[in-house]
């Protein structure tokens, strides 16, 4: 194995962390899942700072890097609201934003062309806010119970971050798909 696939098969390793995780969060064992979740973002940090440090990019990775993430963030959101340490609306607002990305990611591939999406600074906040409810939400699980009120926040937050970068990545796409489509707009 050459050294530039070290980042892929960190984010295999992250996907397949999956299943541990999802089993700890069924048993309502969140110390472990606390762990197992700490440890995907730990592989997520070194797989990009890899990438990026030694330029070791793929396309391949370009796929694996975000899939793992997005496995891991939506079986967590699922499992916890299931469990009703989440609320459910929270729940279908943070992955209806994905299936809407992915959704339209399709369509724009299908109608106009290659599709590159690079992250935008609300989706990277979003990201930031919906990793760190779940922290939150583990920590006070397993090892120190944290005030209500700042879950509450928390949650609003994601909610918030949520809508927005959403928003943001519709519009966007919309408009280079109207542009490529049609014209300019007027």
């Amino acid at each position: 194995m050459q050294a530039r696939h070290i980042p892929n098969l960190i984010s295999v390793l992250r996907i397949l962390l999956v299943a541990p995780l999802a089993f700890c969060l069924f048993s309502q064992n969140y110390t472990a899942s606390l762990g197992l979740f700490l440890l995907a973002g730990f592989s997520d940090a070194l797989d990009g700072y890899l990438a990026r440090r030694f330029h070791w990019t793929s396309r391949l990775g370009a796929l694996l890097d975000p899939m793992g993430d997005k496995l891991l963030m939506v079986t967590t959101y699922l499992i916890l609201g299931t469990q009703s340490w989440l609320p459910m609306w929270l729940v279908v607002v943070v992955i209806l934003r994905d299936v809407i990305i992915v959704s339209g990611s399709l369509f724009y591939r299908l109608l106009v062309g290659e599709v590159v999406i690079e992250p935008i600074i609300s989706s990277k906040i979003n990201m930031v806010l919906q990793v760190l409810l779940i922290l939150a939400l583990l920590l006070s699980l397993s090892l120190y119970s944290l005030p209500d009120i700042l879950l509450q926040v928390l949650m609003g937050l994601v909610l918030l971050s949520t809508l927005i970068s959403g928003g943001c990545y519709v519009f966007q796409w919309g408009r280079r798909a109207w542009h490529s489509l049609f014209g300019q707009p007027q």
